[in-house]
């Protein structure tokens, strides 16, 4: 095993690095990019976020240079992981307040007023016209229709390209990251300037949550329509948090999604469990169901990929998204596996607070794989292996990490390599929230005494 120190001081450094990647993404007001099939010429507005800060037009990267509602609210809410962790600086609070104008901003488009200024379709080259979305689906977009729109261009105009629509993930995602600023940093919700605003947009994100809740959507990996256990996991906890703060007025109907089930195999569940934060044992990083759905997750890449097949014994599994995988060759997620991290992570911490690991059927292979046996063994010890469990994982990821720093979409299965979208903000997000997590845990275990520790770490 690798010195925990030298682990600790790498982590902390591509956390602040991660941080830093992250606010460039966000405003990114001195980029352009340029679409020429499409005619456009997009110029990021303040509070936008870019998916991916690096222009590309599948040639063969994809094009991510857009404010994706879901990967936007997942970065702002990492934001704010960083600015309490100390990775970033007060910068991250002038980032939030234009986030914030920009998010309310977009729910004004219109996409009748869109057709009415004129043939859109004369700047586009003929051989682009076959991506671009019907007229009668434009003129659809309007009012509650905008937030699950899936995107907008970086400059707060309408999309109008063909996409898998729509999606009712991002709006519940920005409720839940908005209402975690306003309780973390009182400040903010006491500023005349910015909590009307505030108020606004999450009164609007719950609303639009609670009357899509018995509707089918498109998936988090946007491929499938239908109803989906990332999508649902994150409106019941929008309207939980939301009725919360609205006191009783929503907490009647937000029951109404807690019962969502998983479906296939697939990353998005454990992504869910981690963005929803769940402190009871439904649901959560204790429910025997998820852990049990990591632990397949994990044997399924172990088997698939040849980086895991010929990793050092003291590092863990790179994941991907689901079996089958096929866009842009199916390789691992840098998302995919800081999220098999920071579950175990934020399940030290679970432990630590006298949470149970259960010892069930569901959980045997995961409960074998974390080394606690076919019992739950000594409690003081769970902690500690789950930590250990998520340092291994954060092995694999610096492996794979470039020297740079840069975190791409995915890494190749076979050679390690970075492929698809480059410096996706939502990776550097989730190795914010991951590092966050350990430290946290890491916290809970010296205050439980320097025996609780990994080795190398008190």
């Amino acid at each position: 095993m690798s010195a925990l120190p030298e682990l600790d001081a790498w982590i902390a450094a591509q956390a602040r690095f991660a941080a830093a990647q992250m606010l460039e993404a966000i405003s990114a007001t001195h980029l352009v990019m340029e679409r020429p099939g499409f005619g456009q010429r997009v110029v990021p507005r303040p509070g936008s976020v870019l998916a991916s800060p690096v222009p590309a037009h599948y040639d063969p990267d994809p094009d991510y240079f857009f404010h994706w509602f879901r990967d936007a609210a997942i970065v702002i809410d990492a934001l704010r992981v960083a600015l309490a962790a100390g990775y970033t600086d007060g910068s991250a609070v002038a980032r939030f307040r234009e986030f914030l104008q920009f998010s309310l901003s977009v729910r004004s488009l219109d996409g009748r007023e869109f057709l009415a200024q004129g043939d859109f379709r004369a700047k586009i080259q003929p051989a682009f016209l076959q991506y671009v979305r019907p007229d009668a689906e434009i003129a659809a977009l309007s009012g509650d229709t905008v937030p699950g729109d899936v995107r907008v261009n970086a400059d707060g105009t309408l999309d109008f390209i063909r996409w898998s629509r729509p999606q009712t993930d991002g709006p519940a995602l920005r409720c839940i990251a908005l209402l975690r600023w306003w309780r973390q940093f009182p400040d903010l919700r006491e500023d005349a300037t910015l909590r009307p605003g505030l108020s606004e947009a999450i009164f609007a994100d719950l609303n639009f949550t609670l009357a899509h809740v018995d509707k089918p959507a498109g998936d988090v990996w946007e491929e499938h329509s239908g109803y989906h256990y990332h999508t649902q996991l994150m409106q019941a906890e929008a309207l939980t948090r939301g009725a919360d703060w609205l006191e009783e007025f929503y907490r009647s109907r937000a029951a109404a999604t807690s019962g969502a089930t998983a479906g296939d195999l697939d990353i998005a569940v454990v992504l869910a469990v981690l963005h929803a934060q769940r402190a009871g044992a439904r649901h959560s990083v204790l429910d025997p169901r998820t852990q049990a759905t990591l632990s397949s997750l994990e044997e399924l890449f172990e088997a698939t990929y040849a980086i895991n097949r010929e990793r050092p014994p003291d590092r863990g599994p790179a994941l991907g998204r689901y079996a089958n995988d096929r866009y842009y060759g199916g390789g691992a997620w840098y998302l995919a596996t800081l999220a098999a991290a920071e579950f175990y992570f934020s399940l030290a911490q679970a432990l630590g607070r006298g949470g149970h690991l259960a010892v069930v059927p569901a959980n045997a292979r995961f409960r074998l794989r974390l080394g606690a046996g076919r019992a739950a063994g000594d409690r003081d010890e769970l902690p500690r292996l789950a930590i250990e469990r998520g340092d291994a994982v954060m092995r694999t990821v610096r492996a794979f990490t470039p020297g740079t720093g840069e975190l791409a979409e995915q890494f190749d299965q076979t050679t390690g390599a970075p492929t698809s979208a480059k410096r996706l903000s939502w990776s550097y997000a989730a190795f914010i929230t991951a590092a966050a997590a350990r430290a946290e845990a890491l916290r809970s275990m010296r205050a439980a005494g320097p025996g609780a520790l990994p080795a190398d770490t008190a």
